[in-house]
């Protein structure tokens, strides 16, 4: 499996499959693959010290996860800022109120983590994640508590500023109208990864490939 820059690659398989197993891989949380290399821009990541592991996770990598990963208390802007601040605390928050602000939370910035909407808050991950300029962002799951509506907003929002700065982006899910959202679906079966043979097109994804996507 290959993901390119701006592309949106989604890996889809029933829970249990190992997709999470998978990320965790390229994350560099688990030992070397049982076969096989995994390569980061170039960089094999089961080879990395420590040192690079941390540099490499931190600035090469972004995580999008659920939206209890957020900081509660804080409010959205310093919840966004968090990794930013390791390297820059004094500027962090100013760094990243614009991609907030791309985010459609520009009037929430000041609002605490708990005072946002399910929505609300899993788009504060996405900032959280694509905060420090990253090469690659694994999503495991982002959308799974969210209603159709806003899996729909922030899939639509994840892809295109994924496409805009240039981004990789692979995506795991066990929901097939989510997959449906992605350049290229593979599918993880018996340890495998195979090109996704059935359509996952779903009424969900109607009319975004057209240009219609939902404001």
């Amino acid at each position: 499996m290959t993901v390119a820059r701006g592309q949106f690659v989604a890996v889809y398989g029933p829970s249990g499959s190992g997709k999470t197993t998978l990320l965790d891989l390229i994350v560099g949380l688990r030992s070397t693959p049982d076969s096989g290399s995994i390569r980061v821009d170039g960089r094999e990541v089961a080879g990395m010290s420590n040192k690079e592991a941390d540099e490499y996770r931190l600035h090469k990598l972004g995580i999008i996860g659920e939206s209890g990963v957020l900081q509660q208390g804080a409010t959205a802007v310093r919840a966004a800022a968090i990794r930013v601040a390791m390297d820059d605390a004094r500027r962090a928050e100013k760094r990243v109120a614009p991609l907030l602000v791309s985010l459609g939370l520009g009037g929430r910035l000041k609002h605490r983590v708990e005072q946002l909407s399910m929505g609300e808050r899993q788009r504060v991950v996405i900032a959280l994640a694509l905060s420090t300029d990253p090469q690659l962002v694994l999503a495991d799951e982002p959308t799974g508590r969210l209603d159709s509506e806003n899996t729909r907003l922030v899939l639509t929002l994840l892809r295109e500023l994924c496409r805009e700065r240039g981004v990789a982006l692979l995506l795991a899910t066990h929901d097939r109208e989510v997959a449906a959202f992605a350049d290229e679906v593979l599918e993880l079966h018996d340890g495998k990864l195979r090109p996704y043979a059935a359509d996952p097109r779903p009424a969900l994804v109607d009319g975004i490939r057209e240009g219609k996507a939902a404001s």
